[in-house]
């Protein structure tokens, strides 16, 4: 692969495990990994045990998890979304418990998302839509997206979550939405300011009508354009203009196009 692509792999997969973190479980199961501050903190909660290189939340007090998470962003130790994620041991694991979207990294814990490519096919190639996220997102401000892309919210389906979101952040009817093709899987383990990013994301493409135009309806993007896929190709290679795992989506698309 041309490096100028691959460095996209390398930027998202830049933590070293275990490293200074030690394992985060609920029960017999881990499910995360945490700095030895978070671990001290997690001392304190009395269904929380840290021992050696491992702190566990007793099975018992599974339920107990959204509120250690959000006393800890009470500590500033994270952020507080006000959406709760399912909580697993691996991304097809059962559910174990919950917790609040901002929390997830603190703990580095496994988040589970949905990415479209929102696809047109024209008479002079194909084309996808861009959207460019609102300059007021707490995370990559400013960056270009895909049309539709978000977590998946606790007890929903992947599919779910793609016409949910694809409703909200652009305005696309159920019936069209629900036509996405489930392409793959990405997955990563990155390091942020926010934490451990360790990310599942199942990949769509959705083949959208000429006549269709996004509509920004919840203010996560402030605009769409449609771009020729080789231009979108030309600024994944030759920037870091696009979100730093829509860059892995995107890839994953030239490579199935034929395209890389």
């Amino acid at each position: 692969m041309d490096p100028r692509l691959a460095r996209h792999f390398d930027a998202c997969n830049n933590a070293t495990l275990p490293g200074e973190r030690i394992a985060f479980a609920i029960g017999p199961d881990q499910v995360g990994w945490v700095r030895p501050e978070i671990a001290r903190a997690l001392a304190a909660f009395p269904a929380i045990s840290v021992a050696a290189r491992r702190a566990t939340l007793a099975a018992d007090a599974a339920a107990d998890l959204p509120a250690i998470g959000r006393a800890l962003a009470e500590q500033g130790f994270c952020r507080w979304r006000g959406e709760a994620f399912d909580v697993r041991a691996s991304g097809d694991g059962p559910v174990l418990s919950t917790l609040d979207r901002g929390a997830l990294p603190m703990l580095g814990i496994l988040a589970a998302g949905v990415h479209v490519n929102g696809l047109v096919r024209r008479a002079d190639g194909p084309h996808l839509w861009v959207a460019r996220r609102a300059a007021d997102k707490a995370l990559d401000p400013g960056k270009l997206d895909h049309l539709v892309a978000g977590g998946i919210p606790a007890g929903m389906t992947p599919r779910e979550t793609v016409v949910k979101e694809a409703a909200e952040e652009a305005g696309v009817p159920a019936a069209l939405a629900a036509t996405a093709v489930e392409t793959g899987l990405v997955s990563y383990i990155m390091e942020r300011p926010e934490g451990l990013r360790r990310d599942w994301l199942i990949c769509y493409d959705l083949l959208l009508p000429e006549d269709f135009v996004p509509v920004a309806t919840d203010g996560e993007v402030e605009s769409f354009e449609l771009w020729p896929l080789a231009r979108v190709l030309e600024r994944v290679r030759d920037s870091d203009d696009f979100k730093f795992n829509v860059n892995l989506v995107l890839i994953d698309l030239f490579r199935r196009l034929g395209l890389v």
